[in-house]
C-alpha cells in the first residue's frame, strides 16, 4: 500500500475539520426544552454556513472539479454524521448500561442519509457553478 499523498491528506484533514464542526453543532444545538425549535433552526442555519463554506473553499480556492467538490463536501457531511452517531451511542451505554444494536445499524446509516444528499446538492451547485464560470469567462 502506498502512502497518502500530500493532496489526500490536505483534502481529507479540511474533510475532517469541517466534519468536527458539523458534529459540534449537532451536539451544541441539541437543546431540549421550551425553545427547541429555535435551536434547531439555528443548527440549521449554521449547518448551512458551515456546508458553503467548504463549498466555496473545495470550488474557488481550491478550484476542484464538480465531482471532487461534492466528494469532499459529502464526506464532511458524512464525518459530522459519524460523529454524531458515535455521541449517541456512547451516551445509550453509559445510560443503559449496554449498547442497543441499532446504535451499530446508526453508526452506518446517519453518514449515508446525511452525505447522498449532501453530494447531490453539492455536485449539483457545482455543475451549475462550472457552467456559469464558462459562460461568463
Amino acid at each position: 500500500m502506498q502512502p497518502a499523498t500530500e493532496g489526500t491528506a490536505t483534502w481529507l484533514r479540511t474533510a475532517i475539520l469541517f466534519g468536527l464542526g458539523y458534529f459540534l453543532v449537532g451536539r451544541l444545538f441539541a437543546v431540549p426544552g421550551p425553545h427547541g425549535q429555535t435551536w434547531r433552526f439555528a443548527a440549521w442555519v449554521v449547518s448551512f454556513f458551515i456546508y458553503t463554506t467548504h463549498f466555496r473553499y473545495e470550488r474557488a480556492r481550491l478550484s476542484n472539479p464538480p465531482r471532487v467538490v461534492a466528494l469532499h463536501v459529502a464526506t464532511a457531511v458524512a464525518i459530522g454524521a459519524f460523529g454524531i452517531a458515535v455521541a449517541g451511542m456512547m451516551r445509550s451505554v453509559t445510560t443503559l448500561g449496554s449498547l442497543k444494536p441499532t446504535w451499530l445499524l446508526a453508526l452506518v446509516l446517519f453518514p449515508a442519509v446525511t452525505a447522498v444528499p449532501a453530494f447531490l446538492v453539492a455536485l449539483i451547485a457545482a455543475v451549475f457553478a462550472a457552467r456559469r464560470d464558462r459562460a461568463t469567462g
